[in-house]
């Protein structure tokens, strides 16, 4: 049985339904429309928590944090902390009651540059797909979409709360991406502030993109190897099968100190210099007595005993 045999036997994905179905709105159009997740983690590895002695599965329980009794459901409710350990009560109907309310339509509010996207911004990703009846009108926003190289900001309550979605062209159909609020996002400015203010120029630069260059390539997921999903699929494997899976050897890192010497070898320019044969004793002394015997051979030529008599006049 092969990893990916595996994986699928371990985890029991769940079919690709719609996770909401309404209306898209631009100008006077619409048309039906249903999201599709288009990324998820259901097929991961997953496990459950075990009681080692007996090897059942382990319930939760909630406890009283003062009394230590356990709490039965219809007892529990939500509290938001307002003080070291008090609480304001807010019930279950309360809370539904600020849920928007949803006339299930993404109504597109302006149709603004690729280039203006900033997607530190980026939530979740959906397939935005049409209707049976809805065809002609989606393919128009698309097309008109790829033409214009814009994307659209939309605005529809999903999942409880009202959210802002980016949608664009995306093969045949289109993308949804909710989008994180401002106050989500945090400022780039506290993370980079202790980065200095460097200027790299000259040889440095020129290796930099040397290297970039032999290293340019394309976007293929394809490629991407989730080392660890894949050993935990080793590991179930070995343990279904009564083996001990070999323990990993640890990857040693160099760190090499100087910046320069490190993108030259970066960029084999100091692969010649390692390839060299080491000058030792022995062909250092061959090499000498080569050239003493060039030399010789060069003075006898030009010594006056080499050189060819005259005839007597």
């Amino acid at each position: 049985m092969n990893r990916d045999e595996m994986i699928r036997r371990i985890v029991m994905a769940t079919g690709h339904r719609a996770q909401w179905k309404g209306f898209i709105k631009f100008g006077e159009v619409s048309c039906g429309v249903a999201l599709y997740t288009a990324a998820s983690t259901s097929e991961r590895i997953a496990f459950n928590t075990i009681n080692k002695a007996s090897g059942n599965r382990v319930n939760r329980v909630f406890i009283d944090s003062e009394t230590e009794e356990p709490v039965p459901k219809e007892q529990q409710t939500k509290g938001f902390e307002i003080e070291n350990g008090q609480y304001i009560i807010i019930d279950p109907e309360e809370v539904a009651a600020t849920i928007p309310e949803s006339n299930k339509t993404l109504e597109i509010e302006a149709f603004i540059p690729c280039s203006d996207v900033d997607d530190v911004y980026f939530d979740k990703p959906y397939y935005l797909t049409p209707d049976k009846m809805g065809g002609d009108a989606f393919a128009a926003l698309r097309d008109g979409m790829k033409k214009s190289d814009v994307v659209a900001i939309a605005r529809a309550v999903l999942f409880r709360r009202m959210r802002t979605v980016l949608i664009r062209p995306h093969g045949k159909g289109l993308i949804a991406t909710t989008m994180n609020y401002d106050y989500e996002v945090r400022s780039s400015k506290k993370a980079f502030e202790e980065i200095p203010k460097l200027k790299i120029e000259g040889e440095m630069l020129d290796l930099a993109k040397h290297i970039i260059g032999t290293k340019k390539g394309t976007f293929d997921p394809a490629t991407f190897d989730d080392r660890y999903e894949a050993a935990l699929a080793d590991l179930v494997k070995a343990k279904m099968e009564g083996k001990a899976l070999p323990k990993p050897k640890k990857v040693e890192v160099s760190k090499p100190n100087d910046l320069l010497a490190a993108l030259r070898e970066s960029a084999g320019m100091m692969k010649t210099a390692a390839e060299k044969p080491k000058r030792t004793a022995a062909n250092a002394n061959q090499g000498t007595g080569r050239q003493r015997a060039t030399r010789g051979a060069a003075s006898k030529a030009a010594s006056p005993e080499a050189a060819p008599r005259r005839k007597a006049s």
